[in-house]
């Protein structure tokens, strides 16, 4: 079961023991570990990342790191498929709230499962997204 979405950084910074995981979202995905579930990383943070790859702002190997990762059915990060439905659920995602294309994308993956959204942006914890940091 899906329990949450993780944004691109959440799951970059889970992946890599990174302290910039905020301590509640830690706390998170460890009980969801402990539960048996999975964080959802949707597709467009795959996309994301080959693009932070490209302007040099993250490893060359954080890609292939996070897709052998989420590869193996017993990791908690699991891919997520941008599929219609996902897109469509971005009608309840006001562009004006959260710009970001891929950021509008994560939130609508959040809402389209029910499950919260571990993301310490600002701006989509301001429009209400239900949110772990």
């Amino acid at each position: 079961m899906i329990a949450a979405i993780a944004d691109t950084h959440a799951a970059i910074w889970y992946l890599f023991s990174d302290e910039r995981l905020g301590l509640q979202a830690s706390a998170f995905i460890d009980a969801t570990i402990s539960d048996g579930n999975h964080i959802g990383l949707s597709a467009i943070s795959i996309a994301e990342i080959v693009y932070l790859i490209e302007k040099e702002r993250i490893r060359a190997s954080t890609l292939d790191d996070l897709l052998a990762a989420t590869a193996d059915p017993r990791n908690v990060l699991q891919q997520v498929a941008l599929d219609g439905s996902i897109a469509a659920s971005m009608r309840q995602i006001p562009r004006q709230n959260i710009p970001d294309l891929p950021d509008r994308i994560i939130a609508a993956t959040a809402k389209f499962f029910g499950v919260p959204l571990l993301s310490r942006d600002g701006r989509i914890r301001a429009a209400g997204i239900q949110t772990v940091w």
